[in-house]
């Protein structure tokens, strides 16, 4: 396997992104989540810049503090101004940021706008896959 230390987030990191909009119904953005088997989705501006994140453990809170039906947007709950890396970070550097910070996604982003996902499911898929990717 590759030193962990030259190994890029581009090289692991999801590019098939699925967004959601601030004035997205809380509602709508779960079934993004379910009918795409992810664990959580960019929220995005009209331009496309990344205003912040929404993940699976936010519908706890969305299913503690509301009627789940109650049409409640998306606003509301996202984490704003998530930590970001960039396609060119190295893994392992990405790895300690998220330890450190307790978080399981992590927008990838060139400037303001997303390019990627790097999840804790990437880093689990890289360490059991037998083959070494080239760059």
């Amino acid at each position: 396997m590759d030193d962990i230390e030259d190994v890029f987030v581009a090289r692991l990191m999801t590019s098939d992104l699925h967004t959601v909009t601030p004035d997205t119904l809380v509602e709508d953005a779960a079934a993004v989540l379910l009918d795409n088997d992810i664990s959580s989705t960019l929220v995005v501006d009209d331009e496309g810049a990344l205003i912040g994140i929404l993940t699976t453990t936010d519908f706890v809170d969305i299913v503690a503090k509301s009627q789940p039906k109650a049409e409640t947007t998306v606003e509301r709950y996202l984490t704003r101004d998530p930590i970001t890396a960039s396609a060119q970070d190295s893994v392992s550097a990405v790895a300690k940021m998220m330890v450190e910070h307790g978080i399981h996604h992590v927008p990838v982003v060139d400037g303001d706008k997303p390019i990627g996902i790097i999840t804790t499911s990437d880093f689990a898929a890289y360490v059991s896959s037998p083959e070494t990717v080239s760059p």
